[in-house]
């Protein structure tokens, strides 16, 4: 799967903020911005690069992590024989063999899941500081706008990832029952040393989730609202609307589109539409789906159903499965039957 990588070498001409860059299309929400934010060159002003260095950092690793886990095939037939033949002391040693770099690999992909979580809130912190507004922000900072998107993008593709491969929890589970039966009969693995019970249950948690990256981010930008009380919540939560908004309409509109110049990006932009719909979900009181929402949800369904279904059934799984007011009385009739 590929990912949108940031690239120091892309020249990037940046448009004059305030002014150019808004392109008010007078359709049916005259309230919603129209801008095109430069997901494909967009490079950090000297205002951004502090941040944008110390996100450039962890986004560096999730192509590789990505490629990990798509490549991930499991200890499914060397349990599946152990099991078996529970007295076979090869089997079993083998088993527990295939397994144990299986099982840190897990650790790594949890361990990043929390630098990820880091970045995310130095990315909302950046875009959401006095004086500016959310839109203002995202604007002027189309670099941290990009990375916000990037880990959308990357927190999205990791989570289908993991939603297809059942091998993860089945490897993990399998580790775990060794554990325990060796601490039972008072033996101690070398694998212990590491990945501890304590972080064994941590992981546990993050992969009982069917979206464990995007539970992660979700949990960081409440917590991120929830420890800034001088902070209005709007601001996060305009963020959120304003960034769905402006992939929906670069989306649905030629003139933008047209601007592409990686066969990606549309996906890219699908996939962080979606991103910010479910995080404004998760965090806004009433949600994405509510009449008073600033998300046109019909708008980001009608511009996802419009694209190839194989592309994009996962990302209408997780509006179906992941958002938390989708099924709340406030929901119209017409959205649901839109994501039946």
């Amino acid at each position: 799967m590929n990912n949108i990588r940031m690239s120091s070498k892309i020249a990037h001409t940046r448009l004059p903020v305030m002014g150019n860059l808004i392109k008010v299309l007078g359709k049916d929400l005259e309230n919603c911005p129209h801008f095109f934010l430069d997901f494909e060159n967009a490079q950090p002003t000297e205002a951004e690069t502090a941040v944008w260095n110390q996100v450039s950092a962890v986004l560096e690793e999730a192509h590789g992590i990505l490629a990990e886990l798509q490549s991930y095939n499991g200890a499914g037939q060397e349990i599946r024989e152990a099991i078996q033949n529970p007295s076979d002391l090869q089997l079993q040693e083998k088993a527990w063999n295939a397994v144990c770099p299986l099982v840190a690999k897990l650790k790594r992909f949890y361990e990043f899941s929390l630098r990820l979580e880091n970045a995310l809130r130095s990315l909302l912190e950046a875009l959401t500081s006095p004086p500016y507004a959310p839109m203002q922000h995202l604007e002027r900072e189309q670099a941290l706008a990009k990375q916000f998107a990037e880990i959308l993008h990357f927190t999205l593709s990791f989570d289908e990832l993991k939603m297809t491969n059942p091998a993860i929890q089945n490897d993990f589970s399998y580790y775990r029952r060794t554990i325990s039966r060796n601490r039972l009969n008072n033996q101690q693995l070398d694998a212990e040393n590491e990945v501890n019970n304590e972080m064994a249950n941590r992981m546990s948690l993050f992969y009982a989730e069917a979206t464990p990256m995007l539970k992660t981010l979700s949990n960081a930008t409440t917590k991120f609202v929830s420890e800034n009380k001088t902070l209005p919540i709007e601001d996060t939560t305009d963020c959120l609307s304003t960034m769905a908004c402006v992939c929906r309409v670069m989306l649905e509109t030629p003139e933008y589109r047209c601007r592409f110049t990686n066969t990606d990006t549309m996906l890219f932009c699908m996939r962080v539409m979606v991103g910010v719909i479910i995080l404004y979900d998760h965090v806004h009181p009433v949600g994405a789906f509510a009449k008073t929402s600033k998300i046109d949800m019909k708008g980001c369904i009608k511009v996802l159903k419009e694209q190839d279904s194989n592309s994009v059934e996962g990302l209408l799984n997780a509006l179906r499965y992941t958002t938390r007011h989708l099924n709340d009385d406030s929901t119209s009739k017409q959205i649901r039957a839109m994501l039946q």
